[in-house]
């Protein structure tokens, strides 16, 4: 997914799931975007992030 892609599909999420979504980049390049809450500590590099609530 693009970047710009990543941050669409995450203020949807964001929106329609009433979570916070975290925008990533995975370690082969691409971005992807996940419920905040299911980040477990492993090693991604954090974008940005979708907060409905703000």
């Amino acid at each position: 997914m693009f970047r710009k892609d990543a941050h669409a599909y995450a203020a949807s999420l964001a929106a329609t799931l009433m979570v916070a979504i975290v925008v990533f980049r995975a370690g082969d390049g691409t971005y992807g975007a996940i419920p905040a809450d299911e980040i477990d500590g492993e090693e991604v590099l954090v974008i940005g992030e979708h907060d409905p609530w703000e």
